[in-house]
């Protein structure tokens, strides 16, 4: 089978657009389809990364609260990652990341990730040309690493433009409540925008791999972003994973009928087991 070529930012479409009825209902049935994948994911012990990564302001934040919405906190992780704390400086940039991973059956979130390296330590000259060079190589061995474990991994990038960039940093200079999501750096960051370009368009060459390819979301409308993210999220945990929910244990039947007064004809449902749920 051949793999698909690597994403690049100029061929993405950034005028995509949703209704808000559409989305409202798609929205509703993606959280309904990935409460059961992570069912399924806590009986099975299958484990999951999800990699969060694009432009500030490209609502990254907000893709990741509908997608909270839908999962059980205590098999879900969100990890925003900022920039490594001298114990991290000191040791491989990939510690901090392995020691991040979730458990058997859990569903882990990095917003910001391992590709640092390759993104914001190149584009301000953090890293030594050769150690972000090499991180191409480190990081597909990494995630080969992971899947080949079983872990479902992945990996989006959020596409604005500089002008919806800007109009958002204006909403949250103008909205007290979202004034602590902008920054000085937020600015000056925007006088890298061709270095960065450049970079994630190298990343996607050399780390969009049939292991774990890469996703570029086209996110200059918020809503499109999310369904577009969540639909991903859903097709890549969902494959050949069997969501039916687990069969009721006799042992647990047994002490309901003794305690519970339902009707035979549930029992009896219990006991033959759910149907299949299809996707």
């Amino acid at each position: 089978m051949t793999h698909a070529a690597p994403p690049h930012l100029d061929r993405i479409d950034l005028e995509q657009r949703i209704e808000k009825e559409a989305y409202e209902a798609e929205l509703a049935e993606l959280q309904l389809k990935l409460a059961q994948v992570q069912q399924a994911y806590l009986h099975s012990g299958t484990n999951a990364v999800i990699v969060f990564e694009g432009w500030d302001a490209a609502g990254k934040g907000g893709t990741i609260r509908r997608l909270s919405q839908a999962f059980d906190p205590r098999g879900f992780k969100v990890w925003p990652i900022g920039p490594p704390r001298n114990y991290y400086l000191e040791r491989h940039y990939l510690l901090r990341f392995m020691e991040r991973l979730p458990p058997a059956g859990a569903i882990s979130v990095f917003d910001r990730s391992w590709y640092g390296r390759v993104l914001v330590e190149r584009v301000e000259e953090l890293t030594p040309e050769n150690r972000w060079q090499a991180a191409y190589g480190e990081i597909n061995d990494f995630e080969r690493m992971l899947v080949d474990d079983g872990l479902r991994l992945v990996k989006l990038f959020f596409h604005i433009s500089p002008d919806v960039q800007m109009r958002r940093f204006e909403e949250r200079l103008r909205n007290p409540m979202k004034r602590w999501k902008l920054s000085y750096e937020d600015f000056r960051n925007r006088a890298n925008w061709d270095k960065a370009t450049a970079a994630a368009n190298d990343m996607f060459a050399e780390t969009s791999t049939p292991t774990a390819p890469w996703h570029v979301i086209a996110a200059n409308q918020k809503k499109f972003a999310r369904i577009a993210a969540l639909r991903t999220i859903l097709d890549i945990l969902s494959k050949d994973v069997d969501l039916t929910p687990p069969r009721v244990e006799e042992d647990l039947l047994e002490a309901a009928k003794a305690h519970l007064s339902l009707e035979p004809e549930l029992f009896k449902a219990l006991r033959e087991g759910p149907k299949p749920v299809s996707r």
